[in-house]
């Protein structure tokens, strides 16, 4: 069986259990005990805040531990907004309508129960979000704008560090989960970023939120005020050793595997279309991530493609594992446009970072299953 989901999650690498492993057996203390177990976890864990920190061009103070990437968007939308309202008033919130559902369902209870105002930029039927939208949307009460690196439906790439120049002064977040280990980290200019780490090979459960120090940001979670206060729980020493390894690993191979993933994405691409009569290419067909292929298949049921390609030795998705048991179309794809009917019919194929086979007989899977389907 061919695992070709890795939008959803990836496996736990060797060397990431490795590293881990010890704070999961004989070094168990608590970081916050005031002993020779709690200071030897706390050595760990800010070790690991310093090697994550020093991999996105941040400080160690900036790095928050998260249990993963929908607590982090959750910690920087309604933190950094609530703390704008309260330090000044603001109401007022600028994203996108494909963003992940962390970041909607966020800015919604943003919405509804502290009276904000969310202007949701168009975007164009690639995904792109124009940079002159940002600046238009922007004003004197704006608390935060934030828009996604990478999409993790279509795998559009947005161009981060003019829509970071777009917001000017207001405060500017960037949900990176799909881009970590495939772009650029740092130099983007953003004033706080969200990573998960089972995208990068380490454990579901691991995430972060990095937040520039001048940047204010209300706490979602009360208690014993770990995370400086940013979120207090017990934080998992071990997660967080896990995830500073698998980010140094995916940052050292990051370029080597990106030009690679690129080639064999754009055979699959090529090979799908030319195969699929049916097949439409979504997202952008350039700017997009290299391990990405996002299609619909007009005339057909997405989920029942799935099964058929299942059958023939292929995992894959529909879309967000967010979403996943939902019957309505997909969001991205409605927004980019597409027909409800059609957004149904959406297949997504996401590679890993070390993926080295060719796409030739996934390409005949997808054709075979589609044209079972038809059939």
């Amino acid at each position: 069986m061919l695992y070709l989901d890795n939008a959803a999650t990836t496996p736990v690498r060797r060397e990431v259990l490795d590293a881990m492993a010890p704070y999961l057996t004989g070094e168990f203390g608590n970081p916050s005990s005031r002993h020779t177990f709690g200071e030897r976890a706390a050595r760990a864990l800010e070790d690991a805040r310093s090697r994550v920190a020093a991999l996105l061009g941040m400080r160690r103070a900036d790095i928050v531990f998260t249990s993963g990437g929908t607590e982090a968007n959750n910690l920087a939308l309604k933190g950094i907004a609530i703390a704008a309202l309260l330090d000044r008033g603001a109401r007022h919130l600028v994203t996108s309508p494909i963003e992940h559902e962390s970041i909607l369902r966020s800015a919604e209870f943003l919405e509804r129960v502290h009276g904000f105002e969310i202007t949701r930029l168009p975007v164009d039927a690639a995904g792109i979000v124009n940079a002159a939208d940002v600046a238009s949307a922007v004003r004197d009460d704006t608390a935060l704008v934030s828009i996604a690196y990478a999409n993790n439906e279509v795998g559009t790439v947005q161009d981060i560090p003019a829509l970071r120049a777009a917001a000017g002064r207001v405060p500017f977040h960037t949900d990176a989960v799909q881009a970590a280990g495939w772009l650029p980290l740092t130099d983007l200019g953003v004033d706080a970023l969200t990573i998960a780490g089972h995208k990068l090979g380490a454990p579901k459960g691991t995430g972060v939120l990095a937040v520039r120090g001048r940047v204010p940001i209300e706490p979602l979670l009360h208690g014993g005020g770990q995370e400086r206060g940013r979120r207090s729980g017990t934080e998992s020493v071990a997660g967080a050793v896990a995830l500073a390894t698998a980010l140094e690993l995916a940052e050292a191979e990051r370029a080597a595997n990106a030009q690679l993933v690129t080639a064999l994405r754009d055979e699959l691409i090529a090979r799908v279309l030319a195969l699929t009569p049916s097949a439409r290419l979504t997202g952008h067909p350039d700017r997009r991530l290299p391990g990405t292929a996002s299609f619909t298949f007009e005339g057909t049921n997405g989920e029942t493609v799935l099964l058929e390609l299942e059958r023939r030795g292929v995992v894959s998705s529909s879309g967000s594992a967010c979403a996943a048991g939902s019957s309505d179309p997909s969001h991205v794809l409605l927004a980019l446009g597409l027909s409800p009917e059609v957004a149904q019919t959406a297949v997504r194929i996401t590679l890993a970072h070390d993926h080295r086979a060719g796409l030739a007989p996934v390409a005949a899977a997808i054709a075979a299953s589609v044209a079972a389907v038809h059939a």
